[in-house]
């Protein structure tokens, strides 16, 4: 595969992805540093206010902050960071997302999506569902960990992010394969100890950082 962006500097290999700022505040100053912020369904105005908190906080705490899906508002508050799914790469437009310096993570499933993705020139790409997941409905079955090993010997220096079904135990397996970062969403959020659950994910990935 050719036309590989060059390689940014490595992602943190926790990727927490949280769909409220609320959870921003709660879990980033234990020592996250890096999140995404993922909002499905509400008022653009609602959106843009928890980006512009989400900012404050991210600021504060050294904290890498990604933008889900809406690239107009990441441009309009000035974010660093953007992530889209293939259906809103679609409908993105690249060039004024580059124009306005965001770094962008693309979602992959299969074959044509990853080279859909690197068509793209992306800054990091993220592979999934690893294992089953129960975040949403997908039409792909686990990937496991052998594609990972496939699909980062395909990139490069370019970061692979590993996301589906992903536990502190299952995150240290993800980066042995070849990931640069684990994402997590269920596993932190559905945990009735989200702030403990956080910790041991911090503490599972410490020999990464």
């Amino acid at each position: 595969m050719t036309d590989i962006a060059a390689p940014i500097s490595s992602l943190d290999p926790f990727y927490l992805i949280v769909d409220h700022v609320n959870w921003i505040e709660r879990l980033v100053p234990l020592g996250v540093k890096l999140v995404q912020l993922r909002i499905k369904d509400q008022p653009v105005d609602d959106i843009r206010a928890q980006i512009r908190a989400a900012k404050a906080i991210c600021a504060e705490y050294d904290c890498t902050l990604v933008i889900n899906d809406y690239w107009r508002l990441a441009i309009e508050e000035g974010c660093d960071w953007l992530h889209l799914g293939q259906e809103d790469l679609q409908e993105a437009d690249l060039s004024a997302i580059r124009a306005a310096a965001l770094k962008l993570g693309l979602s992959s499933h299969d074959g044509a999506e990853l080279k859909t993705a690197l068509d793209a020139k992306p800054d990091y790409i993220a592979l999934g569902p690893v294992y089953q997941t129960i975040l949403k409905k997908m039409p792909w079955a686990p990937q496991g960990l052998e594609k990972l090993l496939v699909w980062k010997k395909a990139l490069g220096d370019m970061p692979l992010v590993g996301i589906g079904g992903l536990t502190p135990e299952r995150a240290v397996d993800v980066l042995h394969a070849g990931a640069d970062s684990a994402a997590v969403v269920t596993d932190i959020l559905l945990n009735p100890d989200p702030q403990a659950r956080t910790k041991q994910w911090l503490s599972a990935t410490q020999t990464w950082r």
